[in-house]
């Protein structure tokens, strides 16, 4: 698992056979999770989410640009602008529905609520899918399809539990629900059902299933109904999502959509910034800025930093850290340079001031390839050619100072 991180109180040396893989050196246990959690070990998942970085930057490059200060935990979750984002599809860098076919399932299901983000997020899934239960969602919100209940002769009773999600059982909580209400299961026996369906340890399942069975007919529903009835809910348990885990991810992509909706350019500043090192992925935030009527600055030496910035709520400046060949170090000697003693003149006034220990001929020219010293000189070609000239210009000029 790429973010499994197995614990433990005893040097794992001394508790399992672990490894040190060949191709990145990361040392990894040679017993699977299951093996290892039979143990005793503890196992976690650790991951992490570069769109929690990405809404920082947002915020940062609001303050910087308009002096706001948004705080993400105090949104209302009814915003109008935000659904109507999400209802034209317009996710591209919103956590959880940026994809294609994610944006056009929220085109059909037009989410007005924030229980809606967080069905669509559990709903899409490859088990719900296959099942054809995030379609079915969709067409029964908006009335396209009948609310049809997964058993027709015990609609009353799930009503209470699956009315919400429109007789779609969508969360692991709705299975447990069912358990407790109709089979008068405990709330800590209703865990263990809905373990061992999501697991499909099918001798655990047969054991719960008469369990099942048996509390529904001591409620009055015969065995036939609840046999019936627990076949359907293993069936949907086994790719239910947990609920508490959809509605944590629907808040960031609560607060993604929101800042897509309200503040553009510092959204798509920081998306962007996000992913300089990964040209499709900039080309697929630009083509989304332009389509979305956002104006992309070209990079400019005497402008730009090294990050994407917004420059007022339409308008983004290209970081001159995407441009290929010149690197982090290099933008922040130049951009030192500037801050120091103003904007530069010419290419020769830009060698004599940046330290070329850092800035070379390779990222000096790869920045006149890219446009950015077209304010100074727009005939890129002619500047290529006396970029080596400069250079040395700059070190006689150098020499002869410290002389």
């Amino acid at each position: 698992h790429a973010a499994g991180v197995i614990l433990s109180r005893e040097p794992l040396l001394d508790v399992i056979p672990i490894h040190r893989r060949e191709n990145d050196g990361a040392i990894i246990t040679q017993f699977d999770m299951g093996a290892c959690e039979s143990t005793g070990l503890l196992k976690m998942d650790f991951l992490g989410l570069r769109n929690l970085s990405v809404l920082d930057d947002a915020l940062i490059n609001i303050k910087a640009n308009k002096g706001i200060d948004v705080v993400l935990e105090e949104l209302t979750l009814d915003d109008k602008k935000t659904y109507e984002l999400l209802s034209r599809g317009e996710t591209l860098g919103v956590f959880q529905l940026d994809g294609g076919p994610m944006r056009s399932l929220l085109r059909s299901l037009a989410p007005d609520s924030f229980e809606d983000i967080s069905a669509v997020i559990a709903l899409y899934r490859p088990g719900p899918m296959g099942a054809n239960a995030h379609n079915d969602y969709a067409d029964r919100k908006n009335g396209r399809k009948p609310v049809i209940p997964i058993h027709r002769e015990l609609a009353e009773p799930l009503a209470e539990i699956l009315g919400d999600t429109y007789g779609l059982i969508v969360y692991q909580e709705q299975v447990m629900a069912i358990a407790q209400k109709l089979a008068g299961f405990s709330l800590g026996g209703a865990d263990l059902l809905r373990r061992a369906m999501g697991k499909k340890k099918k001798d655990l399942m047969e054991k719960y299933g008469i369990q099942f069975v048996e509390g529904c007919e001591k409620n009055g529903i015969a065995r036939e109904k609840s046999s019936a009835l627990y076949e359907t809910i293993a069936k949907f348990a086994s790719y239910g999502f947990n609920k508490s885990h959809a509605a944590a991810y629907a808040l960031v992509a609560y607060q993604t959509a929101y800042m897509k909706a309200h503040f553009p350019a510092a959204f798509m500043a920081a998306n962007l910034s996000a992913v300089m090192d990964d040209t499709d992925k900039v080309h697929a935030f630009r083509d989304d800025a332009l389509a979305n009527g956002l104006k992309l600055l070209p990079p400019d030496i005497n402008q730009g930093i090294y990050r994407f910035e917004p420059v007022d709520e339409k308008t983004v400046r290209y970081g001159l850290g995407a441009i290929k060949g010149t690197g982090e170090t290099a933008i922040l000697a130049i951009v030192a340079a500037r801050e120091k003693d103003g904007p530069f003149k010419d290419l020769f006034d830009f060698c004599r001031r940046v330290d070329k220990r850092v800035v070379n001929r390779r990222a000096i020219e790869a920045l006149v390839r890219a446009g950015a010293f077209d304010a100074i000189y727009d005939h890129r070609a002619s500047m290529l050619a006396t970029v080596g000239i400069a250079m040395e210009a700059a070190e006689q000029a150098e020499r002869a100072a410290g002389q």
